[in-house]
């Protein structure tokens, strides 16, 4: 997401990373291999990090049916849990 790269340098979104319509596994791994997170609306990401455990961590945003300028706002509400979560070595899944 572009709206957020003041805070997330070098962030992306699946799509300028060419993976628009790869598998959840393909994401997965994209992420793992770069040591990105995911931020996702997906459920099926919550369930392969309690599966997998991390990397990558996954940030799971929980708004249901919502606007991109929702779910940045949710994110912006919520840096300094984001930044905590990302330096915690041993949890792997935030719910936003």
């Amino acid at each position: 997401m572009r709206a957020l790269l003041d805070h997330f340098p070098g962030s992306m979104h699946v799509r300028d990373a060419g993976l628009k319509d790869a598998d959840d596994q393909k994401v997965w791994e994209f992420a793992k291999q770069a040591g990105m997170a995911i931020i996702s609306k997906d459920s099926d990401f919550q369930q392969r990090s309690m599966l997998y455990g991390q990397p990558p961590k996954v940030i799971w945003v929980s708004l249901g049916n919502c606007t991109t300028a929702q779910v940045e706002r949710l994110i912006r509400e919520r840096l300094d849990e984001i930044a905590e979560f990302s330096q915690d070595e041993d949890t792997a899944f935030l719910i936003l």
